[in-house]
């Protein structure tokens, strides 16, 4: 399996998101990188779609490219068919 098949279709559609927001708020991925406090090759990971960053990295960035969340994740359109991959552990009874 290569990584392009290991890759989450909601990943990648926020990396390309993100993608797209950096470049119209001109900025580079490292410049990006050093303003977030984390390393470019992780920005890079993250376009790419096979970075996993948590809300608050996503936050982050969001603040640095000026938008907000609800504005990086406004124009995405997926609906996913759950996979049973990760399920949250059964309540206690």
């Amino acid at each position: 399996m290569t990584i392009k098949d290991k890759r989450n279709p909601v990943a990648t559609a926020i990396g390309r998101r993100i993608k797209v927001c950096r470049v119209e708020a001109d900025l580079t991925q490292e410049q990006l990188a050093h303003d977030a406090l984390i390393d470019r090759s992780y920005v890079s990971a993250i376009e790419r779609g096979v970075g996993n960053p948590s809300i608050e990295t996503l936050a982050n960035l969001c603040y640095i490219m000026g938008i907000t969340l609800s504005k990086l994740f406004e124009p995405l359109d997926i609906s996913l068919k759950p996979t049973g991959d990760r399920r949250a552990s059964p309540g206690r009874r």
